[in-house]
């Protein structure tokens, strides 16, 4: 199958940079990221060549859970500075050709927020019917739904003898999007900030905002089929899409929370009712045995390349998907599915390779650009993330884990593994503060960091730098169709993107031994040249269509296919 080239939007072409503020670069010595941090590493991001940056919640917010318990949607946190620390940031942002993306939280407040403040032990506040209030049952909690932080979603207010419904930790109250209140509310957040400049919204857990209305026990879950994908929940996006998001011709991607490809066909349909794009977690699920995130395994590989081609065939013509190996609440990816020991580089760049070359709209997450790894903490101390210290009590204290074996999930698993501190030099802490970071920078900062990947002509950063530009240079990455070639192949992954004029064919060898790659005999490599490849370039030996691949390898090739018809 073939697909004739269209015109696209700037973000179907486009490279976008997450930006985790509290974790990038501090500039008041005060330990933690900031704005003018941001503003001050522009020109390093332009060197990249990405398009957008994403960056993660800056509003007010008493940080339980990073930024994403809001208590104000109309002021920036004093921690990472002031509104006008924001607008020059939007300027010199503009200034070179990088748009701003912000992160926004509407299925939940904090418990801080003057809304809530209201409604809680009130019943007769104004504010009351903004969140999600149930009676008990029999004395207890209303229904056995668990937050995704663990235990109970639900949290008593004694003053009126009801429980409201917190889906993550208890400082972080649903809001009830039943009430038409609440979408004129979330609507002028939203043009407030699209207002000044802001350019898109990413949306946090969007796909949760409407909950099943009476509220059942979970016989066979944790209650998150009742409110996933709910029944309301196209009719809401539509309605704040059309209010909003289209009157000022923002970019939007949904974070879809444990979803379906029917339904990300809708929300990302390429007619523009709802969203932009959708971001999915299914792919980053390969190393949970049975679901279970909390546990140490190797990944599943045949899996993976079934949930990749899914999303990709599944989408194509009818959607559009976010392409991405970390974020802030995913480990580092070259310690999850590469080697960070002795082929870091290589597995760096081969992930990379296999994900940008695929249809979508890539997003890097800082520090992924140079290899970062997993920072390896060794004490429970040295953790900050709510969701790994709740995780802790459980599973050791309450379930009995021995504590090396809970450390040791933990330094694979835990959120603070992409959360530990960018690294920008061979200076203390990384060059990231002058102050004491508020998490522990990795302790392979003197090796790896932006400095020395900026000196170095071959490293991870500049081979991000090609794949950005050759996604620019080949329509046939954004727009042609996609074919599994090798489904079944247990050491590497091969896939045809293809239109009416080019075949591009990307190979990857995810494990660190050599392996043979066949590719199917119909395909005509006689014309193919090399694009890229994480390795100093050898000639390639093709015999049979078979392609032998170095540790971690990966090649991209090229078919102009009227040199094949001449």
């Amino acid at each position: 199958m073939t697909t004739n080239l269209q015109q696209q939007d700037w973000w179907q072409t486009a490279t976008i940079y997450q930006i985790y503020p509290k974790s990038f670069c501090d500039s008041s010595a005060q330990g933690t990221g900031d704005i003018c941090g941001i503003i001050s590493k522009l020109d390093y991001l332009k060197t990249l060549g990405i398009d957008a940056i994403w960056l993660t919640p800056i509003y007010q917010s008493p940080m339980v859970d990073n930024g994403y318990d809001i208590s104000d949607y109309y002021a920036i946190n004093p921690e990472f500075g002031c509104m006008a620390d924001f607008e020059l940031l939007l300027a010199e942002a503009h200034q070179r050709g990088i748009r701003i993306i912000m992160d926004i939280v509407v299925n939940h407040t904090s418990t801080a927020h003057q809304w809530f403040q209201s409604a809680f032990g009130d019943k007769n506040s104004p504010y009351r019917d903004y969140y999600i209030w149930q009676d008990p049952v029999d004395g207890e909690v209303p229904n056995n739904w668990q937050s995704k932080f663990g235990g109970s979603a639900w949290a008593f207010d004694s003053a009126t003898d009801q429980y409201y419904l917190h889906l993550f930790a208890k400082e972080q109250a649903d809001l009830n999007w039943e009430n038409p209140a609440v979408r004129e509310e979330v609507k002028q957040v939203i043009g407030f900030w699209a207002e000044k400049g802001v350019d898109g919204f990413r949306l946090d857990v969007i796909n949760l905002i409407s909950k099943q209305q009476d509220f059942a026990n979970d016989e066979c879950g944790d209650g998150r089929r009742f409110y996933t994908d709910g029944p309301r929940v196209h009719e809401y996006l539509q309605d704040i899409s059309q209010a909003v998001f289209q009157k000022y011709g923002c970019v939007t991607v949904g974070e879809m929370s444990s979803t379906t490809l029917e339904h990300c066909q809708q929300y990302s349909s390429l007619d523009g009712k709802e969203l932009s794009m959708v971001f999915n977690f299914h792919h980053l699920k390969v190393d949970y045995p049975n679901g279970e995130k909390w546990s140490n395994a190797p990944f599943d590989f045949i899996q993976l390349k079934q949930i990749f081609n899914h999303w990709q065939t599944g989408l194509s013509g009818q959607g559009w998907g976010a392409l991405f190996w970390c974020n802030h609440d995913q480990p580092r990816i070259v310690s999850r599915l590469g080697d960070d020991k002795q082929y870091r580089v290589e597995s760096a760049k081969m992930l990379a390779a296999t994900l940008h070359m695929m249809q979508g709209t890539p997003y890097i997450y800082q520090g992924e650009e140079l290899g970062m790894t997993n920072p390896g903490y060794t004490t429970i101390e040295q953790y900050r993330d709510v969701e790994s210290t709740n995780m802790y009590q459980i599973m050791v204290n309450q379930q009995g884990v021995p504590h090396d074996e809970m450390m040791a999930i933990l330094a694979q698993k835990s959120r603070d593994n992409s959360r530990a501190p960018m690294q920008w030099n061979n200076l203390p802490h990384g060059g990231f503060t002058q102050g004491e970071p508020w998490l522990d920078v990795a302790s392979n900062y003197p090796q790896i960091n932006a400095q020395s990947a900026l000196d170095d002509q071959n490293s991870v950063f500049y081979f991000y730098q090609q794949l950005i530009e050759l996604r620019k240079q080949h329509p046939v990455i954004t727009q042609g169709s996609f074919c599994d070639l090798l489904p079944q192949d247990s050491l590497c992954y091969a896939y045809l993107r293809e239109s009416e004029s080019q075949q591009l064919i990307l190979m990857s060898n995810f494990y660190g031994e050599e392996a043979k790659c066949t590719l199917p005999a119909d395909l005509d490599l006689t014309a193919a040249r090399c694009l890229l490849t994480n390795y100093q370039q050898r000639p390639m030996s093709i015999e049979d269509n078979m392609i032998s691949l170095r540790p971690y390898e990966t090649r991209i090739l090229l078919i102009d296919k009227v040199l094949i018809h001449q």
